[in-house]
């Protein structure tokens, strides 16, 4: 069927309500923007569902839910794990209390209980909530750090983390295969009735709390030093407000502002385009605020709080300095594995785990305490499937995990990434170096002296519609075909091709396996301990490109980074 008649069925089924409709006439005789919501499905990818609000197969809306549910209800059958339930979070954006109700409902109407929070809640704690009523899957509405007008659709398995191989594959053929017009639904007070629908809320909120503190190393530090420590936090309009204030101030970190105008849930996100700690206007007001208070460190957690941003003061210069993803998580890691080890010694089988696109920063760490360093492909998803398989394998013991995008894990209770654990590790951080009269910047700055300046970036190219996505297949395409020798001034020593599941020499062409699931990812290591990687975003209509280089100084890993840069734009670029 075409995208003009699947758009006049949705103009004409009775399975379709009167709003959906309305929005659909105003668009009449726009081809354009008819083909847009629905040349294709909404893709159920690896990490879910992710795109604009709005009516269509190719848009958010509860009819694409129900789908995705009833997909989703369909595989846990096939499982036969109906019974254990699913929990169910949302976030502060437009329509997600009405997409996650919408998922228990079909969940309920298939006979499989849903644990649905009372209001929002942070990523990490449905993770938790998984894990604590032991639950067969979860589902998150939530689009991550995506600009106001998009919202998603995270689908968990019962370790926790979102679904891997060979669930992933399962849910996706299931969602596939469902019919838009064909799914489950039911009335919300019969479901209740019938013990499928229970409300969840301060029980999970208190032993999410709990399994936080068990974290915590040096407590005696933060008694000692947290009543001098200053935070400014926001979480910019979303998720983080409660949980985050609650965490600090029941550990002893009692002077934290929280920047006003961007204190409560608000899924138009007003006062920035991008509500991203990743991007510096982000931290415009919470800049201001951090000078008017003499901050020791800002914080600001994205819309679903499993990202953190960060900026530390420079005792020395007075400045606040941003730390990216990969330094803030090696940060953490370098203080979370040093205190692991002068508190009880670091045990033989210790793995910190990281993904290939992150900085090679984290294996010098690793090598410095002497613990094995494990790369997973990009998404946190992976990391969590590494400790379930240390777990089941009674083999390698977890320390730390983080990837470049902001996020990163201390402890096992969940197998996200959370942002309300390390807000807490770095005030701990600030307080015990504030004990030894250092700072954060201080700890960063004795790390890039001690292993070496190493600078990591990364760009996009944007590419929407069909177009878009047939340049990224022949971008993907072309460089497989035509593997560069060199990359601006960097020799190419390996190539790895992760969709075919090899490593090969580029001097001698030994072919060795990648030891990963396969994705369409292309990574060079390059000399001079520089690297680069290239895929597609699994949830954007773009092609990442992340790239990684060491320097003796800052002065020297920013020029090497720029010039990488630029080679990497212009080899890309230059694909027709």
């Amino acid at each position: 069927m075409g995208y003009m008649e699947t758009y006049q069925e949705w103009l004409t089924s009775p399975y379709f309500d009167e709003d959906t409709k309305q929005e659909l006439r105003a668009i009449e005789g726009d081809e354009k923007e008819i083909q847009e919501r629905f040349y294709a499905d909404l893709e159920f990818g690896t990490g879910g569902l992710r795109g604009v609000i709005g009516a269509g197969i190719k848009r958010m809306n509860k009819y694409v839910v129900r789908r995705a549910t009833q997909g989703l209800a369909n595989y846990i059958k096939k499982m036969g794990s109906e019974a254990m339930g699913v929990a169910i979070a949302h976030d502060s954006r437009r329509m997600s209390t009405v997409f996650a109700e919408e998922a228990a409902l079909t969940l309920a109407a298939n006979g499989i209980k849903a644990y649905v929070f009372d209001s929002l809640r942070p990523t990490p704690e449905l993770s938790f909530a998984v894990r604590y009523y032991g639950c067969t899957a979860g589902i998150n509405i939530t689009a991550s750090h995506n600009p106001p007008e998009y919202n998603g659709y995270k689908a968990y398995w019962a370790d926790g983390a979102q679904c891997t191989p060979p669930h992933d594959a399962g849910i996706m053929a299931e969602v596939k295969a469902q019919k838009i017009d064909e799914c489950r639904t039911m009335d919300k007070a019969e479901a209740m009735e019938a013990g499928l629908y229970q409300v969840i809320g301060r029980e999970v909120d208190t032993a999410y709390m709990e399994e936080l503190k068990k974290q915590i190393r040096r407590q005696d530090c933060i008694d000692e030093a947290g009543k001098d420590i200053v935070v400014v936090y926001t979480p910019l309009h979303g998720t983080g407000n409660i949980p985050v204030r609650r965490i600090l101030s029941e550990i002893g970190f009692p002077n934290v502002y929280v920047v006003p105008e961007q204190e409560l849930p608000d899924g138009n996100f007003p006062t920035v385009s991008y509500p991203n700690p990743e991007a510096a206007e982000a931290f415009d007001l919470a800049l201001a605020l951090a000078k008017e208070k003499n901050a020791d460190l800002v914080l600001a957690t994205d819309p679903d709080a499993d990202r953190l941003g960060v900026y530390v003061k420079d005792g020395g210069s007075g400045e606040y300095k941003c730390l990216t993803g990969n330094m803030s998580g090696c940060l953490l890691a370098d203080y979370e594995i040093s205190q692991w080890k002068e508190k009880k010694g670091l045990p033989e089988d210790g793995v910190l785990v990281s993904t290939i696109v992150s900085t090679n920063l984290a294996g010098a760490i690793a090598k410095k305490y002497g613990v094995k360093l494990v790369e997973t492909l990009t998404g946190f998803k992976y990391i969590g499937e590494h400790i379930r398989k240390m777990e089941e394998n009674g083999s390698g013991t977890f320390l730390f995990g983080f990837e470049e995008s902001y996020g990163c894990l201390i402890g096992t209770h969940a197998r996200d990434k959370d942002a309300v654990v390390a807000s807490m590790a770095l005030c701990e951080a600030a307080a015990y170096y504030r004990t030894q009269g250092r700072t954060l910047w201080d700890a960063m700055m004795d790390i890039y002296h001690e292993l070496g300046f190493y600078k990591d970036a990364s760009f996009s190219l944007t590419l929407k519609g069909l177009e878009g996505l047939e340049k990224i297949r022949r971008i993907m395409s072309l460089l497989r075909v035509e593997e560069p020798e060199k990359i601006g001034s960097w020799k190419v020593l390996a190539v790895r091709d992760y969709e075919l599941g090899i490593i090969k020499e580029m001097e001698n062409y030994e072919v060795t396996p990648a030891g990963l699931p396969r994705s369409n990812v292309l990574y060079y290591e390059l000399e001079d301990d520089a690297w680069c990687c290239i895929r597609p975003s699994g949830t954007e209509p773009k092609i990442k490109v992340y790239y990684g280089v060491k320097g003796t100084s800052f002065e020297e890993a920013d020029r090497k980074s720029e010039e990488l840069g630029k080679a990497l734009a212009e080899m890309v670029n230059d694909i027709e």
